[in-house]
């Protein structure tokens, strides 16, 4: 006999709700499907059907058409569409009500099959839901992943850059490995360790957030490990620490570049152990936490002063994740821009339309040196001070009107570099790099392109066509 489906494929067993007044009959239906792996519940009525219905997530209903008391196959299909919507729903039917199945089959149900019922029949039909149902849930996963990947705001982007970062905390993210990510303020740390975390065995654990730079020795301590009662002045009862608070789950220690001597020593006991011991207290507690880190310092240089301890650094960085600068990724800026004006315009209920070209080219052009935490900021307090709906040079901020050289502000950066390297070369060929170099700052995005450079689309479409630029 061919191996039936479900055993071949991972994840739960499907779940099937057998539906037959008769019971003998009821049970030998659940009863083959369960020697090939699936689940199985059994109703004796439509009435009881509907009840497991509301507590059970069946992917497979099997129900026998004509029952007694008025709730027969067409009425629990009726309901398995509104209750379980996902579910495949396979009708047994009498020779003499084969219209009523044909008539089930538009409704909605996934097969039907004729009494006497063959029980390999039977499994065949329901392996056939179980490739859809198996299916179903691929798909699901499949895109339950992407968004995971592609849900967090520090981690969107199509540069090559942002490309590599993903790709790498897709290898990262489903082991239990320590990492330490580096980048400068605002590259967004914080927001990739939880995807880190969201895509991670831990998921459903907690994901525990600690600024080691924003606070005291003994408060960070107390903070990292907990304490008990009378531990110091104002320790009036016990406290559980971040590390028991993550217990099964995640720790993302922000700065840890700025953890004072003495207590990098007993982040490391802990790293070794696996052990905690509250402040005050001698009782160690085992915890199994996964530790990530983040910090906008050179650790290197800081164990070569003696700030930081070196066998901590490499118990840190079992992996690292490098976080580029915002003009290392310019190309990103035009899809933050949309992702940041879309959360702001809802959150503070404004209806802003778009941003002009003249403040995209200025938002392109600038520095960017808080990063993409500061292209954040920037898109809010011009959603918040717009008049007109479309977001110009008169919504920047106060950092935008100085320092800016008229054109020069407003060009994208080119390959030249300069405009003394342009000198001597054709106006087609200017044209062609600029163009070329536009559609690289919108990461190839034509309509984008073509409103930065003031044309048509079709014009644009044209003229790569002309400089062989696809």
């Amino acid at each position: 006999m061919a191996k039936s489906i479900h055993r071949a494929a991972a994840g739960p067993p499907i779940r099937v709700l057998v539906v037959d007044n008769d019971e003998a009959h009821a049970e030998a239906m659940s009863e083959s499907l369960g020697k090939i792996g699936y689940a199985c519940d059994v109703a004796h009525s439509g009435k009881a059907a509907v009840a497991l219905m509301d507590t059970g997530d069946y992917e497979i209903v099997v129900t026998d058409l004509v029952m007694p008391g008025g709730s027969g196959g067409l009425e629990v299909l009726a309901e398995a569409r509104e209750r379980l919507p996902d579910a495949e729903v396979i009708l047994v039917t009498g020779h003499g009500t084969i219209e009523s199945a044909v008539e089930a089959m538009r409704r909605g149900a996934f097969n039907y099959l004729l009494k006497p019922l063959d029980l390999g029949q039977l499994r065949a039909v329901v392996d056939n839901a179980g490739r859809s149902q198996h299916l179903r849930r691929a798909n699901a996963e499949l895109r339950k992943r992407l968004d995971e990947k592609f849900g967090f705001e520090g981690v969107i982007g199509e540069s090559q850059a942002m490309r590599d970062v993903i790709e790498r905390l897709s290898r990262i993210a489903p082991t239990d490995a320590t990492v330490l990510i580096q980048g400068e303020t605002g590259c967004g740390k914080e927001l990739v360790a939880q995807a880190i975390h969201q895509n991670s065995p831990r998921k459903s654990r907690p994901f525990v957030a600690l600024n080691c730079g924003a606070l005291s020795e003994h408060i960070l301590e107390s903070e990292l490990f907990g304490h008990v009662k009378g531990a110091f002045t104002d320790a009036s009862h016990d406290r559980v620490g971040k590390f028991e608070y993550a217990d099964g789950g995640t720790l993302f220690l922000d700065e840890v570049g700025d953890m004072p001597p003495a207590t990098q020593i007993k982040l490391l006991r802990v790293l070794e152990s696996g052990q905690i011991t509250r402040v005050g207290s001698n009782e160690q507690k085992k915890v199994d936490v996964r530790i990530l880190s983040a910090t906008n310092r050179d650790l290197e240089a800081a164990i070569a002063d003696g700030n930081f301890r070196e066998d901590l650094y490499h118990r840190l960085k079992v992996v690292t994740v490098r976080l580029p600068r915002l003009t290392e990724r310019r190309e990103d800026i035009p899809l933050l821009v949309e992702h940041f004006l879309k959360l702001h315009s809802k959150r503070h209920g404004k209806k802003v339309k778009s941003v002009s070209p003249a403040a995209r080219r200025r938002l392109l052009a600038y520095d960017w040196p808080g990063n993409v935490r500061e292209l954040k900021n920037a898109i809010e307090s011009m959603v918040v001070v717009d008049l007109d709906g479309v977001l110009d040079l008169d919504d920047l901020p106060e950092q935008f009107s100085g320092g800016f050289g008229g054109d020069r502000a407003e060009a994208p950066p080119t390959a030249a570099g300069s405009l003394a390297e342009l000198v001597g070369k054709s106006m087609s060929d200017i044209e062609g790099l600029f163009i070329a170099e536009t559609l690289k700052v919108t990461g190839g995005n034509r309509e984008e392109a073509a409103k930065m450079l003031g044309i048509g689309e079709r014009t644009l479409y044209r003229k790569i066509k002309e400089y062989e630029l696809n």
